[in-house]
């Protein structure tokens, strides 16, 4: 019984030393926000693009191979700065080229995506690429060559502000902040999350009244994106 008592009183000395060191810790601290922001135009573009099978001037004994195609974009892609490990096949797929016929050929088609590092080539990769057999393209994604230095820049002005907020409060209580105890990190710099409504543009020819075939330009227009840093700071108050 005296050891239960014993036992009992140690248990309660403890507890109730915790609770009051969670008060005084509770008393002496201010918890606050910070906020960053910066205008980002990426540098970096994924495009998405879908290659198909035809057949020459309707002419079912001659046909554009996806070979012959995957050949033109992947030169023009080489030759316009893109790395080998940057042109991937992401889909492979196949397609009716006549659905009434009852005998009737599939042609393949297969899409890629391309990562471009270099935007002021956009408008001559596809030169030298047979646009009848470019289905469409899109913007898949976006990033930036200098992602992590935007990240830490934007991270250090959240945290500043944080500090600057604390300052704040404690002066108009008439105390000091002193060093942080927590400081936690609710950004997320996916650059992807910002991608607009995708808006697929094709390349295939087009015929003028004069019946003259023009090339369809390619026009991504590429705007700024804001990114943004939101922390929470836990400040320390003397």
């Amino acid at each position: 019984m005296k050891n239960f008592l014993t036992l009992a009183l140690v248990l309660g000395t403890i507890l109730l030393t915790n609770a009051q060191t969670n008060a005084v810790d509770y008393s002496r601290k201010v918890s606050t926000k910070g906020y960053a922001e910066k205008e980002v135009t990426p540098d970096i573009i994924y495009l998405s693009i879908s290659l198909k099978e035809y057949f020459l001037d309707g002419n079912t004994k001659k046909k554009i191979t996806i070979e012959d195609l995957e050949k033109q974009l992947y030169n023009a892609a080489i030759s316009n700065g893109v790395k080998k490990e940057d042109f991937t096949i992401q889909n492979i797929y196949s397609y009716n080229y006549e659905t009434k016929k009852k005998s009737q050929e599939l042609l393949q088609a297969r899409q890629y995506r391309i990562k471009i590092t270099d935007l002021s080539k956009l408008n001559t990769l596809f030169d030298n690429v047979d646009a009848k057999g470019m289905e469409s393209t899109s913007i898949s994604g976006y990033d930036h060559s200098q992602k992590k230095q935007i990240e830490k820049e934007l991270k250090t002005e959240a945290v500043k502000d944080a500090r600057i907020n604390a300052d704040i409060l404690a002066t108009a209580d008439g105390q000091k902040v002193g060093k942080a105890l927590v400081i936690s990190d609710n950004s997320n710099f996916n650059f992807n999350d910002y991608l607009p409504q995708p808006r697929m543009m094709s390349f295939a020819k087009t015929a003028s009244a004069e019946g003259a075939v023009a090339d369809e330009s390619l026009n991504i227009d590429i705007k700024p994106i804001k990114l943004t840093c939101n922390v929470d700071g836990v400040f320390e108050l003397l």
